[in-house]
């Protein structure tokens, strides 16, 4: 998450042979929004590299539950899902203080945002979004809704499998990435062009593993999906650099 210019001398480059391309015809909107000619690489600024995020003080203990963040008197509907695991660098250290946002559709497959049109309820206890600190041990914990699949228009009979969106900041604003995380076994997987432009054999990567462990009995299956930031066994990520 450190701009290449000023990278320590200890962490490997991206390995951008790994990451999806900029262009991937099955995937459709890539065809109009890919950039035509090479990306010129622009130094980052002071600022960009020292403004702070957001601060801790504005995640609020609550902000990490989906289940409870919505502020309404009721339950959300659906099937109740821990998601965990470890923020990494690529040499498996643990990276702290990395602000972890999350964002899904609810259990029936519709986002709560006014362009998202698709014929299924939208649900008052859910909101969709939550976000968190990684602890010490570059520890992440949510606690949320399975989300549902949708129909989304990219070619006939196409749906989007089971998946929730991550986004991670590191200690300034220019640092973000973001990525995606399935679920094992969804058999949409196979028909999807967003996770089949993945080069194959790093796809699985994004794919998190069920626990048990992290499993509370009688409440919520426990998966886990630990993100590794840059080098070999980097998870592959949307934006580039």
């Amino acid at each position: 998450m450190t701009p290449p210019d000023i990278l320590p001398l200890d962490l490997s480059p991206r390995d951008w042979e790994s990451q999806p391309p900029y262009l991937h015809p099955p995937y459709q909107s890539s065809i109009t929004r890919a950039p035509r000619h090479a990306l010129v690489p622009l130094k980052a600024s002071l600022g960009e590299l020292t403004q702070p995020v957001y601060g801790h003080d504005s995640v609020a203990d609550i902000d990490h539950d989906l289940t409870r963040n919505a502020l309404k008197n009721g339950t959300p509907i659906g099937e109740r899902i821990i998601v965990t695991g470890r923020v990494l660098d690529d040499t498996g250290r643990p990276v702290p203080d990395t602000l972890v946002e999350i964002w899904q559709a609810n259990a029936a497959g519709r986002y709560v945002h006014r362009t998202d049109q698709h014929d299924a309820p939208l649900d008052p206890n859910f909101l969709g979004a939550g976000r968190t600190l990684t602890d010490s041990q570059g520890r992440y914990r949510f606690v949320t809704i399975k989300p549902g699949a949708y129909p989304w228009g990219n070619h006939p009979n196409a749906w989007r499998p089971n998946h929730i969106h991550f986004s991670l900041f590191g200690a300034h604003f220019a640092s973000r990435l973001v990525t995606q995380m399935y679920f094992p076994g969804d058999p949409l997987l196979d028909l999807d062009p967003i996770y089949q432009c993945t080069p194959e054999g790093i796809r699985s990567r994004l794919v998190a593993d069920f626990s048990l462990d992290h499993t509370e009995p009688g409440t919520a299956l426990g998966f886990v999906f630990d993100i590794v930031l840059r080098g070999a066994r980097a998870i592959p990520m949307e934006a580039r650099s």
